[in-house]
């Protein structure tokens, strides 16, 4: 699929907003500037809708409003009481203009900060005024109005949003829309939140009544809109998680701003965002407009705080057992977060012991009893060790569509694979979906959750389905595996001080595409962030990898990835013998090491370990796994791999990934300096901890 920019255009908003591009581009930043500086005041209008009278439901919206909610007030400082919600039939079309008005409009001062959000669907609608022209538009709770002549719908247009924005009393608003316009046709995985077009239907006469009074007022705020999607026939898309529905965007978008608020220039937050979004298996490309690129994100007052994973939302009576909100870790992660991992208070030196979790919520307890009198609401957490089952399957959801003979045959032939499990979509989180191609015969094959068909995991025309099932073993171990891999991201919580840069090597000269650092280890004031273009590499470029260790230790290295076909690959470190073998032809392996301070190019700039991209175009994940101790059992692993000989590049195809992700994550937990026998935790558990590991992924095309 070609790769559209972040920047594109959405709807008719710039016209509204009555602004030109350029001006456009200078605004992004402000969302995260505005949120972490000074106010008098902070105001916020979150809007959540599921349930719609005669629509299919939505899942995710009212947690998307939690999430806002909550990231607000513990990271950001907002009032509880300063900010409003409307959820359900609340939110209706009346209900939500009218809160603008009076909530917003009459009680905002001109440096008062504002934040909308919505979650809920959109949909598009034909106005008697423009006939040849589609608007965009919100649906509220109270969709359809009753007539017996015709069909009204008492939609919010879009543009009676942006001129609602824009009439309020203060240059800092901000609005994020989790929502879309162009409604999918057929929907397959994830649920899209944008409805089919309203074909003969009138809007409301209220609705454009009340637009024509805001066209003829006053207009003094330039308001920030954060939309899902760059494209405007792309969806927005929500999934089921661990426990709860949210938006992808919504979630990312949060998430992000928990773990990632120092100077971080807004390239990298696109970057870091979109790769969020991939890895939960959505190829939605987020409008979060770019600022200037010299501008920087701005550190958190007052005590300049750099992330955090939750924050402490109750205290037990017994003073020792808090309620933790974790909204900050990484999505993929959260669902097999395990009990006894464990998380620093940000203002003491006490640690919190996990003891259970539902959902985005968590029971915590701190083991010294001197040290409860610490705890306070309000208190940011930030990871300290990650305990992840040792047992961690891929979860294939069985399409709807199936029939119940299609299904059995399925579940059946699944069950026959270790490490594999199979739900019915919707109903549980998965990582896959298993579902018929539209055609004619029948054909099965393996997609991602939002519908796109995984390459080279289809059977043939008329295939049965078992058959099908049993041809894509090997790509269900490499999908396993990336699945392991990417549970080991840590890039906001480590403690190692490291730098990878992404570059092309262009007429002998290094050029950034991408840039990843453990942004917790690094001071604000130091951290460096180079302006980043849009992660393209073109076909037959040369590449490298720029690691710098700036912590005090050494530190080891492994490099997997998914190249185009989503197989795996590895960074192989060829040994040079002293001597000639001529009884051995089999190359070794040796560790990359990084000395503390040094700077190392991956591979070597040397001409014989050139690595150049081939095509045909393509989607390519890397994940730099880094550790304070040597790999000893996934070097061993990468050896006991069948390969020819070490002149095949520094990059090459991995058939036992599974094998080298399961060692890899036993040299890990080797390397922890924690180590607990609390509920035979180390026994079925690995515990990685923060100061002794680091893990950092990158995303890009080819083209």
């Amino acid at each position: 699929m070609k790769r559209r920019t972040f920047l594109e255009k959405i709807g008719s908003i710039l016209a509204v907003l009555g602004i030109t591009e350029a001006e456009w581009l200078s605004l992004g930043n402000r969302y995260y500037q505005a949120l972490a500086q000074p106010s008098p005041r902070k105001l916020a209008l979150l809007i959540g809708i599921n349930q719609y009278p005669k629509i299919p439901a939505l899942s995710g919206c009212l947690t998307d409003v939690e999430l806002q909610r909550e990231l607000l007030i513990y990271r950001f400082g907002f009032q509880g009481s300063d900010i409003l919600t409307l959820t359900e039939e609340e939110a209706s079309r009346e209900f939500i203009e009218t809160a603008f008005l009076d909530r917003l409009g009459k009680q905002a001062k001109p440096d008062d900060l504002i934040v909308f959000h919505f979650s809920g669907y959109g949909s598009r609608v034909k106005l008697e005024t423009s006939p040849e022209t589609m608007q965009n538009v919100l649906v509220s709770a109270n969709a359809s109005l009753v007539s017996q002549e015709e069909t009204i719908v008492n939609y919010i247009l879009e543009e009676t949003l942006l001129l609602l924005l824009r009439s309020l009393p203060t240059d800092r608003v901000t609005a994020v829309l989790d929502t879309s316009y162009y409604a999918p046709t057929p929907v397959l995985g994830l649920k899209s939140r944008a409805l089919p077009e309203s074909v003969g239907a009138k809007l409301a006469a209220e609705e454009l009544d009340f637009l024509q009074q805001l066209k003829t007022q006053k207009l003094p705020s330039t308001p920030i809109v954060l939309a899902a999607t760059s494209n405007p026939k792309q969806s927005a898309r929500e999934e089921l998680f661990a426990g709860f529905s949210a938006g992808l965007f919504t979630y990312a978008l949060t998430q992000y701003l928990w773990e990632f608020t120092p100077t971080i220039k807004i390239q990298v937050a696109l970057s870091y965002m979109e790769n969020s979004l991939s890895k939960l298996g959505s190829k939605q490309q987020p409008a979060l407009l770019s600022s200037h690129k010299n501008q920087h994100l701005t550190s958190l007052p007052p005590d300049g705080i750099i992330g955090a994973e939750g924050a402490v939302t109750a205290i037990e009576e017994d003073g020792k057992t808090v309620h933790l909100w974790l909204a900050g870790l990484p999505p993929q992660v959260l669902l097999y977060y395990g009990v006894n991992s464990r998380f620093t208070l940000t203002t003491t030196t006490e640690e919190l012991v996990l003891r259970s979790r539902t959902g985005l919520t968590a029971k915590a307890q701190i083991p010294q009893i001197e040290g409860a009198n610490s705890l306070q609401v309000g208190q940011l957490v930030q990871e300290s060790v990650r305990v992840l089952a040792r047992k961690i399957h891929l979860i294939i959801a069985l399409d709807t569509g199936l029939e119940r003979i299609e299904r059995v045959d399925a579940t059946s032939a699944f069950d026959a694979f270790p490490h594999i499990s199979t739900v019915v979509v919707g109903e549980k989180p998965a990582d896959y979906l298993f579902a018929k191609l539209q055609q004619t015969p029948s054909r099965y094959g393996l997609f991602s959750l939002s519908g796109e068909l995984i390459s080279n995991a289809t059977g043939e025309a008329g295939e049965a389905v078992k058959s099908t099932v049993q041809k894509l073993a090997p790509k269900l171990s490499t999908l396993l595996a990336a699945k392991l891999w990417r549970l080991t991201e840590n890039q906001g919580s480590s403690r190692l001080a490291l730098k990878t840069t992404l570059e092309i090597i262009d007429n002998r000269l290094p050029r950034v595409i991408m840039q990843r650092e453990t942004v917790r280890a690094f001071k604000t004031e130091t951290s460096i962030q180079k302006s980043l273009p849009t992660p393209i590499v073109p076909i037959g470029s040369q590449m490298q990898y720029r690691v710098e260790n700036q912590s005090d230790r050494p530190v080891y290295l492994i490099l997997l990835g998914l190249n185009n076909n989503h197989t795996a690959i590895a960074f192989y470190s060829w040994e040079t013998p002293q001597e000639p073998n001529t009884t051995d032809t089999k190359p070794l392996l040796k560790e990359v090491v990084i000395s503390p301070g040094e700077t190392l190019t991956l591979p070597q700039t040397d001409t014989a370990s050139e690595w150049m991209i081939s095509g045909p175009a393509s989607e390519c994940e890397h994940q730099l796994i880094f550790s304070t101790a040597p790999f000893n059992g996934t070097l061993a692993a990468l050896n006991a791999a069948k390969y020819s000989t070490a002149e095949e590049g520094p990059i090459d195809s991995l058939e036992n990934s599974l094998d080298v992700v399961q060692a890899l994550l036993q040299d890990l937990h080797n390397a922890s300096a924690f180590k607990t026998d609390m509920n035979g935790t180390a026994l079925d558990s690995h515990s990685l901890d923060v100061n002794n590991w680091a893990s950092l992924s990158f995303s890009f095309q080819v083209l």
